[in-house]
């Protein structure tokens, strides 16, 4: 029986050992403890600040800012930011991210029409909307769809939505781009109690200051707008209204066209997400005979990818729209042997594993939201014996998460109705994609 592996993976790297961190370092005052540390422990905490020593200041290349604003900024974003690369992971390391959600609300200089991220917290109110042209992660596509958002809200005169049950009409703004350097970007706006003709006029007021105002620069391949009365809208809620433009964007991955909409799961970092779906392809051992199951599988590229080494690859996917984009890809690169079914997991999951033959291999790919599995996702695999190996993938291994991998490796529990016999963690491969943060994706690989 193979022990516990921690490795390593970045763009063209070799896999190598990589130390894990249980308890608090002693001599430091900002560590990560009980996650894994990229690239050498040694060499990154070396680089860190004991207390009482200042770091030093960011280089002038960014030009001249207010630190005390844009610095605080960086530091709750990209908190490695002034850590040098040169011996971490990843050579794509700025303007990284393929999606950027950008807030709106009160800057600096207390102006509410601001478009950036946020300082601060509702708790202790005190936000502030810093500009965030700053970032390391952040494309200057991004930025600059950004500022000409910015400019339009300070020309409009309708309020800005700040708090819901306060008024105010325009909300967030999220920009997709792609390596071919297609934009999407999709306007937020709360839409109060303005009837349908004046929502027409807002709708074409920002339509025609890209199309042909100061945003046209931005050169949008489209502009979607959405109606939201909530902190967050499905497209089933409260669809995506495409103003002008493509409805979709596509990106090249692992030699598939893959077709992206406004409200699908896409990873943000598109070079790092096929060395993670390369990683997971390795871990997983699929062959011929094997049923691969895709669960929470966004717009289902882990299973497109490895369906020319599986039997059959069965997706699920929460939103319709990305289900949707799957099944094109499918058709589009002539995959054959791939479904994808839309809706809840824990639904869907109990149904297809007793509609499957007994005895065939199973390995199931879960990757799922920061909230981590429902339990009854957990029990269902948990309590199907015929499958032998399962990755495990998450950006946040703590909190639920914690409690779905117990779960999975605990002894049976019968009053947890955890009857099937547990797995066993063999491999753990923390791969970066994001760069300048001490965030990553952890895949686990699981047997029994």
């Amino acid at each position: 029986m193979r022990g516990l592996t921690l490795s390593r993976v970045g763009l063209f790297s070799k896999p190598s050992l990589l130390l894990w961190c249980t308890r608090k370092p002693p001599d430091w005052s900002q560590p990560f403890w009980g996650i894994a540390y990229k690239g050498n422990f040694t060499n990154v905490t070396a680089k860190k600040y004991p207390r009482g020593q200042k770091s030093e200041k960011k280089q002038s290349h960014l030009g001249l800012f207010d630190g005390s604003w844009q610095e605080r900024l960086a530091d709750v974003v990209t908190p490695l930011w002034r850590l040098s690369y040169e011996e971490q992971l990843k050579p794509v390391i700025i303007g990284y991210r393929n999606k950027s959600t950008f807030s709106v609300n009160r800057g600096p200089d207390g102006n509410p029409k601001t478009v950036g991220y946020y300082l601060g917290t509702w708790k202790d109110g005190n936000i502030v909307c810093v500009r965030s042209n700053h970032l390391k992660n952040i494309p200057e596509k991004h930025d600059q769809v950004a500022q000409y958002y910015e400019m339009f809200l300070r020309q409009s005169p309708m309020d800005p939505c700040l708090v819901f049950h306060e008024g105010g009409y325009w909300r967030e703004l999220t920009v997709r781009t792609n390596s071919q350097g297609h934009t999407m970007a999709i306007i937020n706006f709360h839409p109060q109690e303005l009837s349908q003709e004046e929502l027409c006029v807002q709708k074409e007021t920002i339509k025609e200051f890209f199309i042909k105002g100061p945003g046209a620069v931005c050169d949008l391949t489209s502009l979607y707008f959405q109606e939201s009365t909530m902190t967050r809208c499905s497209h089933q809620q409260s669809p995506y209204q495409l103003l002008f433009g493509e409805p979709h964007i596509f990106e090249e991955l692992l030699g598939l066209k893959v077709r992206i909409s406004p409200d699908a799961f896409f990873q943000i970092n598109t070079a790092g997400a096929e060395v993670l779906y390369q990683t997971i392809g390795k871990l997983t051992g699929v062959n011929s005979n094997t049923l691969l199951l895709d669960i929470c599988c966004g717009t289902g590229v882990i299973g497109l990818s490895l369906a020319q080494h599986a039997s059959q690859v069965l997706g699920i996917e929460l939103v319709e729209q990305a289900v949707e984009d799957a099944r094109w890809t499918a058709a589009f690169n002539g995959i054959t042997n791939c479904e994808f079914h839309a809706g809840r997991a824990e639904q869907i999951l109990p149904q297809l594993l007793k509609s499957k033959k007994d005895g065939q291999s199973i390995t199931a790919v879960v990757n799922p939201a920061r909230a981590g599995l429902h339990y009854k996702v957990v029990r269902a695999i948990r309590n199907c014996q015929d499958i032998h190996t399962l990755i495990f993938v998450s950006c946040k291994p703590h909190g639920e998460t914690t409690r779905n991998l117990i779960e999975l490796c605990c002894p049976p529990d019968s009053a947890k109705n955890l009857l099937g016999e547990p797995f066993v963690l063999r491999e753990a491969v923390p791969v970066d994609l994001f760069p300048h943060t001490p965030h990553c994706e952890l895949v686990l690989l699981f047997t029994r």
